[in-house]
């Protein structure tokens, strides 16, 4: 079901009743000011984007990790078996 002319115009003298003609025209003006603004800043990053250097690209340096793995052979005595060890001898 589509909306034909005269649903819409019916729609229109509704609104404009209901908000006046100061309010719709202050509103249209409201948001035109806003894309102006919108517009205004997608130039300003637009230029800043063309002006300065291109950053350079990160580098794909790989590390090996900052302190030795330890073999797989050895484990790491907790503190109970230190302690154990300490009173038995």
């Amino acid at each position: 079901m589509s909306l034909g002319p005269v649903q819409l115009l019916i729609i229109a003298v509704i609104i404009l009743v209901l908000f006046g003609r100061g309010r719709i025209s202050e509103m249209m003006g409201d948001f035109g000011k806003g894309i102006s603004s919108f517009k205004k800043g997608m130039n300003e990053e637009a230029e800043a984007d063309r002006h300065s250097p291109a950053a350079p690209a990160p580098s794909a340096r790989i590390e090996g990790p900052s302190h030795p793995a330890k073999p797989a052979g050895e484990t790491v005595e907790s503190n109970a078996d230190k302690a154990r060890d300490t009173t038995n001898g």
